[in-house]
């Protein structure tokens, strides 16, 4: 970690590939298609059903919406505090529930993108006390945790089920980035 850290000083600040506007859009795209696997699970199956001993998706989903709201707190703010126990909020039981608390996640991301500075998303940072680097590698850290528990959540849909078989199905898999 410490060599890629220190690659950063050998590098133009200003230099980027991607722009914060495209990252953000890159990102509500996956968060568009996680809601909608979120949707297509029968609801009991959503928070009791799992495989080899993994957490059901309903667990998988909450601890997305728990990293992206403090984690969009400390990339503008400097300050990475997970909720805890007394200051976390129950867990959701319903679909709906785990729904609106997606679309607040949601909501709060797009409330709070354009208050990061450019030069922020190349600042390195420790995450949560766990996760040290630029602001926009812990952003695809992020990203990229979303997809893995997606992938979990693709696992527990039932094969059979006619949406992965539909013409609905093929919109599970992908991101839209319209």
């Amino acid at each position: 970690m410490e060599n890629n850290i220190n690659l950063l000083t050998e590098i133009d600040m200003q230099t980027s590939v991607i722009s914060p506007e495209v990252l953000l859009k890159h990102w509500q795209g996956h968060r568009s298609l996680t809601r909608k696997v979120i949707v297509s699970f029968p609801e009991d199956r959503l928070f009791e059903y799992s495989v080899g001993g993994m957490r059901p998706f309903s667990a998988l989903a909450l601890e997305m919406i728990e990293m992206a709201v403090p984690g969009m707190n400390g990339i503008v703010t400097g300050k990475w505090e997970l909720p805890n126990e007394k200051t976390k909020a129950p867990a959701p039981r319903t679909r709906e529930e785990l729904l609106r608390l997606w679309d607040e996640a949601t909501d709060h991301i797009n409330k709070y993108w354009p208050k990061i500075p450019a030069k922020r998303f190349q600042e390195v940072d420790l995450a949560f006390g766990q996760w040290e680097g630029p602001i926009y590698w812990l952003i695809f850290y992020f990203i990229d945790n979303e997809i893995h528990h997606r992938g979990q959540g693709y696992v527990y849909l039932p094969l059979e089920s006619s949406r992965l078989h539909s013409g609905t199905g093929d919109k599970l898999m992908r991101p839209e980035f319209e």
